[in-house]
């Protein structure tokens, strides 16, 4: 019987045209991916970290040097402005540069105190075959997060990328070989969800790092349920922002504009709610109101053009349905779609949305919506503003937007979230730890600390 070769076709959301077309790896192909890994890691793991880190700032060099090039092949798979979409390469390769720096912090030896007559140490070691399975809305700083970390830390990778942006994952692949890693060291392929579980389950992989849906992580949790492996999982926010009555207004205007729309929403991180001093509540939405109609929309290869459309026909109608779902609820959609030239009804290009009349019944101030639409809310004081910000079942980054840095630290302290910012938002700092709670997900890739769960403790008890 004959074997059907399942492919995968790049839908760009700018036109609906084909980007690309790619044969899809099926078990045989998957299973040979982890046995070259499986005989590169010892190699690799013996390889002095500073050599690993030469090769890591090899490729974070090269990649630099591809942004135009990577920069508009990426607009293309997934809708991103050009005027922005290069700096995601740049962005990239400076946080690998940031990660070789902390690699030796990370990695160190840790050393113990004993009796004289003993050597006491624990060294941290690799796990083995790291998969890493991206989300395709920053789709090289996201792989970055742990790739880089990954290899750093003696691990082999097999790099499986979003089915939107399955090309970032061959450039990885090429950007890498450029800077002549060893061969097997880290793989990029193109698979389907069942395979993909299925390596999960296998026993040649040592770890998991995936970005995307919580049922997506759910199913990454029972692939490996027969299993002792870790995995790190971000699974994406509903993150809140506080404007205090002591806030810069209009500081806090433009950034959170900016948080809320940029990447047409479609961050992990970016603003979706926000909640605002009933002192300041009016002068706040007026405002924001008239810098969101400064947006260009259109197509996103127009140097113009700042708000791209979403990354699918299907996720714009679930966008539109929530805001209906508010608005029927008693919403006030503030924004008029007819005054962006290129919104449609169907389709992939959406205008942004600013709800006001909004409260917690409504599924669009709990529930991510991952696209350019935010709702805000008037709020008495601080402790109803962190009730509110902890009432969803997420948790990844949290913003106090105010003059008085003890307030800021103090309500930070008492909302659920991985990160709290003040006077800033939509932000990743690669020194920081990235860490979320509740639904968005386990784990803490980045910083010094990033590097412990790609790596296992061993124990050294030496007698002199």
């Amino acid at each position: 019987m004959k074997t059907l070769v399942k492919q995968l076709e790049v839908i760009s959301p700018i036109d609906g045209s084909v980007v690309a077309t790619r044969q899809l790896a099926g078990w045989d192909a998957m299973d040979q991916a982890l046995s070259r890994a499986e005989r590169a890691r010892r190699a690799w793991a013996a390889t002095p970290l500073a050599e690993r880190a030469r090769f890591c700032l090899a490729f974070a060099d090269r990649l630099e040097s591809r942004a135009d090039e990577l920069g508009l092949e990426l607009s293309r798979q997934m809708g991103r402005p050009i005027r922005f979409a290069p700096r995601e390469l740049s962005t990239a390769a400076e946080r690998a540069r940031t990660m070789v720096e902390l690699a030796e912090r990370g990695l160190a030896d840790i050393q113990v105190d004993g009796a004289k007559e003993f050597e006491l140490f624990i060294r941290k070691v690799p796990l083995g075959t790291v998969l890493v399975v991206p989300a395709w809305n920053y789709p090289y700083l996201i792989a970055v997060n742990s790739v880089v970390p990954a290899l750093l830390a003696g691990n082999t990778v097999i790099l499986k990328h979003s089915s939107q942006t399955p090309l970032c994952g061959e450039a990885f692949a090429e950007t890498f070989a450029e800077a002549g890693l060893p061969e097997g060291a880290l793989q990029a392929i193109h698979t389907d969800h069942a395979t993909t579980e299925r390596a999960v389950a296998d026993p040649r992989v040592g770890f998991v790092a995936f970005t995307g849906s919580v049922r997506g992580g759910h199913a990454m949790v029972r692939a490996a349920a027969d299993r002792f492996i870790g995995s790190g999982l971000e699974l994406g926010g509903k993150d809140p922002a506080y404007v205090r009555a002591d806030a810069d207004l209009e500081f806090s205007v433009e950034n959170l504009v900016d948080g809320s729309f940029f990447n047409s929403g479609q961050s992990c991180c970016g603003i979706e709610r926000i909640y605002v001093h009933r002192s300041l509540y009016r002068d706040f939405v007026d405002r924001f109101v008239a810098l969101t109609g400064r947006y260009q929309l259109g197509n996103p290869l127009d140097p113009k053009t700042d708000l791209g459309p979403v990354v699918k026909a299907s996720h714009a109608d679930f966008i539109r349905n929530e805001v209906a779902a508010a608005v029927d609820a008693g919403a006030t959609a503030l924004i008029d779609r007819a005054s962006f030239e290129n919104a449609s009804d169907t389709g992939t290009y959406l205008a942004p949305q600013v709800l006001v009349d909004v409260d917690h019944s409504m599924s669009i101030m709990r529930e991510e919506t991952f696209g350019p639409v935010v709702g805000i809310m008037a709020v008495d004081d601080d402790a109803e503003a962190v009730e509110k910000m902890n009432d969803s079942p997420f948790g990844l980054t949290a913003s106090v937007w105010t003059r008085d840095r003890d307030a800021a630290v103090a309500i930070g302290e008492q909302v659920e979230t991985g990160t709290c910012f003040m006077n800033r938002c939509d932000y990743l700092d690669p020194g920081l730890a990235w860490v979320g709670v509740k639904d968005s997900g386990r784990g803490c890739t980045l910083s010094a600390l990033g590097f412990d769960q790609l790596t296992r403790p061993k124990s050294f008890h030496l007698r002199r």
